[in-house]
């Protein structure tokens, strides 16, 4: 007796329709969206600028073939480079995500929303140039802020119930398929083209964790999220030439992702999409740290001060108790030795052990001339985390969304340093109030890193009033950030 496979074309999987119907016909009103929007951009360049103080990161960048220019190309902030979008994108990217300073999202899983302005900027800046080129207006940086919203939306509503990380997939899957959805809208896909640009994502091999895990942890977690979104505005491209896409790539029996790289579940959803993510990010502003050791590392920064105002160092400290949350202990809680910067900045203990130390935790201090002090790894030796369950359901409600760490020392002396409790880092949404000045700060000292003064100050007027960047053509924009 034979069966026949049914050879009939599916309709779309909902799930690629629902994102591309959001992102084609939604019209964002809240305005704290689009306010926090602006301060998103000016945060995510100022963490592009520092990273192109790292000769690490800067070999990666430029073109594929050295030498190349594109006549209406895309220029990379920061850099003398003019690329195609693609390659722009991920340059773009790169320095984003290279210092892991930039914006967080935190639920079933994690990430950083704004690595897709790799992909938007590219494509904008690009479709600008080549537009004025041909007598036509430059897209205005609101089309720009409008991306980077649907773009914050599809990864983090994908992200709240959805864990890529427990099947092995890292999270840049998520910048991947919001990436061509939002840079195809910029491209003029149709609506079908878009659905087959999204199902073009879902259907790529997928990035694996497992260079931001224990014991292969490296540096391709920091262009990571690069490749992904210079991937999408590739996907975006193939799609709009009338290449065709993959309607059930989600819900196809034995061959489709859910099968392949989900243990056959499907995705799960907590709410519709809106503007809910970008209204809620969590933005890093104090400390370039792993997300969930924000808190920690502002409470070791107290214990640091309480120590030197008692006249004692960390030589006096015979045991530290970290109380944390599940996703903590999942992600950094590390013991034995730490390999390169990215080993440390996805360290608990380590991150830690810097402010406890030396009252701060910049990006340098992940670099191996810190590293070589054997406080640091005398200090991780003394510490111990536990989890606790309501900092682990606090993390995930929707209510809250707290990232708590708690901080107990006791000294040789067998005193006991209350315990310091941070539930709420600075760049949540509860301490946006606090954190904004903050944020605008770190985005001057990042400016002041690579520009002259006078060029901080045209990049200043042009982008902290929102009324006049919103009117902005993006190549303007642009063009005031080449070296």
């Amino acid at each position: 007796m034979s069966s026949h496979i049914s050879n009939e074309r599916p309709q779309p999987d909902k799930v690629l329709t629902d994102i591309v119907d959001y992102v084609l016909n939604y019209e964002i009103k809240n305005d704290l969206a689009w306010k926090t929007a602006h301060y998103c951009l000016l945060d995510t360049l100022g963490c592009g600028f520092e990273a192109l103080t790292y000769p690490a990161c800067t070999k990666l960048l430029g073109p594929i073939v050295h030498g190349t220019f594109v006549p209406n190309g895309a220029k990379v902030p920061g850099t003398q480079f003019q690329l195609d979008p693609i390659q722009a994108a991920f340059n773009i990217g790169a320095i984003i995500r290279w210092l892991d300073f930039n914006d967080t999202w935190l639920a079933a899983e994690w990430g950083h929303p704004s690595d897709n302005l790799g992909g938007i900027l590219a494509t904008a800046d690009w479709l600008s140039r080549t537009a004025l080129a041909n007598g036509k207006p430059a897209l205005l940086m609101k089309e720009v802020l409008e991306a980077m919203i649907k773009a914050h939306e599809i990864q983090g509503v994908l992200a709240l119930e959805n864990s890529f990380n427990k099947v092995g997939l890292d999270h840049v899957i998520l910048v991947k398929c919001a990436s061509t959805a939002v840079v195809g809208k910029l491209i003029g896909l149709t609506r079908d083209e878009l659905i087959n640009a999204v199902s073009l994502a879902f259907t790529d091999g997928q990035a694996l964790r497992t260079y931001r895990h224990s014991p292969n942890t490296g540096s391709r977690k920091s262009w990571a999220a690069g490749d992904a979104t210079s991937r999408a505005v590739r996907l975006a491209l193939i799609a709009k030439t009338g290449e065709m896409g993959y309607p059930s790539v989600l819900t196809a029996k034995t061959w489709g992702f859910y099968d392949v790289s989900f243990k056959g579940n499907a995705f799960k959803f907590q709410r519709d999409y809106g503007s809910y993510v970008m209204e809620n990010i969590l933005f890093k502003i104090s400390y370039p740290a792993e997300f969930h050791a924000q808190t920690a590392v502002e409470a070791a920064m107290t214990i640091h001060e309480k120590l030197k105002a008692s006249g004692k160092s960390t030589d006096n400290i015979k045991k530290i108790t970290i109380r944390t949350h599940e996703a903590a202990i999942r992600i950094i809680d590390k013991k034995g030795a730490l390999n390169n910067p990215a080993d440390r900045d996805h360290c608990i203990q380590y991150m830690v052990a810097v402010p406890l130390i030396y009252g701060r935790l910049t990006a340098a201090d992940y670099e191996d001339n810190i590293a070589l002090d054997i406080r640091i790894d005398i200090l991780r030796d003394k510490m111990n985390c536990t989890e606790d369950i309501q900092f682990s359901k606090d993390y995930h409600d929707p209510a809250k969304r707290s990232i708590a760490n708690a901080i107990t020392v006791q000294l040789n002396d067998g005193t006991v340093i209350d315990e310091i409790v941070v539930e709420y880092p600075i760049g949540h949404k509860r301490r946006r109030e606090e954190g904004i000045p903050e944020l605008l700060n770190k985005f001057k000292i990042n400016l002041a890193r690579i520009f002259p003064e006078k060029q901080q100050q045209a990049i200043l007027y042009a982008a902290l009033d929102y009324d006049e960047l919103v009117n902005t053509p993006v190549d303007e924009f642009v063009d005031l950030m080449v070296i």
